[in-house]
């Protein structure tokens, strides 16, 4: 589906939070983002969005670094001390100093103000389709072959199983809970692993980037998942990438 065309009216509308304290921005985002069927609730201070995000069920979050009462860095931490809900931040920087602390506490993308529409509702659409994400069955593989090997079975590495049918991962045995990009992340590495993956080919096939994206999306998002599975899971492969030791 084209980044440019509204979501189809027979679709769930999803529930989108946007937390943004300049008036006519929200006002702006929320009705371009309505145009494309989503039902939208926006608060204009961080506190605030934080209440309504405790009331009220949510798909996805939006939220600008820069919020009154609680900043949006705050925010994001807060609600992934209960939610694995995917999170978009929203900057007004380019210097990088919001991006990193938003990834750090735990945002799955970001985009830089002023942003277009279409460039806002791409990023939304592609982390949805994380959240919704289930690996796809082999090319020529009918649904009642059974399972290929690359879905529906466990992966074992160690002390690390992912189990790529029920979408869970365990640790020593213990449930690890991750987001819809980390979880996406390693599996991309559990599907190649001991091989290693450029930070551009991560870009590409996890946060769907058909341009050249901003690296630290994925540095960021490794060492996430390095505090969550273990520090020597994932390699770094100096001046290119990473890899999955099996």
């Amino acid at each position: 589906m084209s980044s440019s065309a509204p979501a189809p009216a027979s679709a769930r509308p999803v529930r989108v939070l946007l937390v943004e304290d300049d008036e006519l921005m929200r006002r702006s985002f929320t009705v371009a983002l309505e145009r494309y069927g989503y039902r939208m609730t926006a608060e204009a201070d961080g506190l605030a969005g934080l209440e309504r995000f405790r009331d009220e069920s949510f798909d996805l979050l939006v939220l600008d670094v820069m919020l009154p009462g609680l900043d949006g860095i705050g925010l994001c931490r807060r609600v992934r001390e209960t939610s694995l809900v995917p999170v978009l931040m929203m900057s007004a920087r380019g210097d990088g100093l919001d991006v990193v602390a938003g990834l750090e506490a735990g945002a799955d993308d970001y985009v830089v103000k002023p942003v277009d529409t279409y460039v806002l509702v791409a990023r939304i659409r592609s982390l949805l389709r994380r959240a919704t994400y289930a690996p796809a069955p082999e090319p020529g593989r009918a649904a009642d072959d059974g399972p290929s090997p690359a879905e529906g079975r466990s992966l074992v590495f160690g002390d690390l199983t992912v189990d790529t049918g029920g979408m869970e991962v365990c640790v020593a045995g213990r449930p690890v809970a991750l987001t819809p990009t980390e979880l996406k992340l390693l599996l991309e590495f559990a599907a190649h692993p001991g091989i290693v993956l450029e930070r551009h080919t991560l870009l590409r096939n996890v946060w769907e980037y058909g341009w050249d994206g901003d690296s630290r999306v994925v540095d960021l998002c490794v060492q996430r998942l390095r505090r969550k599975l273990g520090r020597d899971r994932i390699e770094t492969v100096r001046g290119f990438g990473y890899k999955l030791r099996r």
